[in-house]
């Protein structure tokens, strides 16, 4: 039986825009005021550290995020794309927030000030409270229905097509052409619930999951691969996790049982409490991970080397590999086998944990996949 051959890894890091540090509780919801003393704030040159960092140890990308309590991630990547010359960065939207051909004239601008480095990542909100608070006051099925006619519209003015008659969301007039030499951006695209697939299926190319066991990841890559077919399309995937990497895995297992005990008392409730009222089914399918489980680090471990004690207080991401250096490799390879060609990677704190995973995790994971 032959084996396939999976293109080349894509290997990407991740930008703290809404604060840093060591511990769990450093940054991630906004409004739980979990945060530790010690938290690094986003200045402009602690993200530049990060950036110039994330591109020598050589990562392809960076992701800018976006979310309440996060830096604005246009204004961000205008300044820090200056920074370096060959990182690309994975710059977070909502379309909520967002007119579909005013996007393109800043995307196509953007492409142009960093040489075409530029993808797109479109989220279309976790929660009707934070959508709310940002003056999107659509439910749920109805934001993603949204978020398809943004794509259909940013799409075609940027192919100076623009559609023939008015959207349910949008209205599209004369469009001014995008600037020549700009590319169209990669479109990643974000969300677990049925109307998402379908949005997903139908307008994005790579296909971005929150990291969960291999058996779920590949059975959602299945499904994703069948919607998007009958629509004559094709998709890449992505994952976006944690990493805690050691020499050992018994070094890398007492690190995040630190991490643990560093928890302020009541967070973890507190944060579960917040995170329940998500609709996000992103969410809660992170947040099942843990249910019946102890609150020890191995006791959260839901498969080899994937531990789920992040996203105990943590809203997104709530899923780290814990390990050695080679395991976590191992198991960066098993999901690209498995159809996964592009990781966002990030640890704690961000800056020093750039250079040691590139410095430890990469090398053999370019081996490793260069391996026939």
């Amino acid at each position: 039986m032959s084996v396939e051959v999976r293109p080349p890894i894509q290997l990407d890091w991740f930008l703290p825009t809404n604060g840093d540090g060591r511990h769990l509780t450093s940054s991630g919801l906004p409004k739980v005021g979990l945060f530790q003393q010690g938290e690094r704030a986003p200045t402009l040159d602690y993200l530049r550290q990060i950036v110039r960092a994330t591109e020598q140890a050589g990562f392809d990308g960076i992701m800018v995020p976006t979310a309440s309590g996060f830096e604005d991630p246009w204004l961000i990547t205008a300044v820090l794309a200056q920074e370096v010359r060959r990182l690309k960065f994975l710059l977070t939207l909502r379309p909520g927030t967002e007119l579909p051909a005013y996007t393109a004239h800043r995307a196509a601008t953007l492409q142009l000030l960093s040489e075409n480095r530029l993808a797109l990542h479109v989220v279309t909100g976790s929660s009707r409270f934070e959508q709310r608070s940002l003056g999107d006051f659509l439910e749920h099925d109805e934001r993603y229905a949204r978020t398809a006619e943004f794509l259909q519209v940013f799409q075609a003015v940027w192919a100076g097509q623009p559609p023939a008659h008015p959207g349910r969301y949008y209205r599209s007039g004369i469009h001014t052409p995008i600037a020549p030499g700009a590319e169209v951006p990669p479109i990643y695209f974000g969300g677990a619930s049925e109307a998402a697939e379908r949005v997903g299926a139908a307008h994005g190319q790579t296909y971005l999951m929150w990291c969960e066991p291999p058996a779920m990841i590949a059975e959602r890559i299945h499904r994703m691969r069948d919607l998007a077919a009958a629509q004559g399309r094709t998709l890449r995937f992505g994952l976006r996790l944690h990493v805690f990497a050691a020499n050992t895995d018994d070094a890398a297992w007492a690190h995040v049982e630190r991490l643990l005990q560093e928890i302020p008392k009541g967070a973890i409730d507190q944060a579960q409490r917040q995170m329940a009222a998500y609709e996000s089914v992103g969410q809660s399918r992170q947040t099942q991970l843990m249910q019946g489980r102890g609150r020890g680090a191995r006791e959260l471990e839901v498969s080899a080397n994937l531990w789920a004690g992040v996203g105990l207080v943590r809203g997104g991401a709530g899923t780290a590999l814990v390990g050695s250096y080679a395991h976590v490799a191992q198991r960066i390879e098993e999901y690209h086998q498995l159809g996964v060609d592009s990781f966002i990677l990030s640890g704690f704190p961000h800056l020093e944990e750039a250079i040691h995973v590139g410095a430890e995790v990469l090398p053999l994971l370019h081996k490793v996949c260069a391996t026939p």
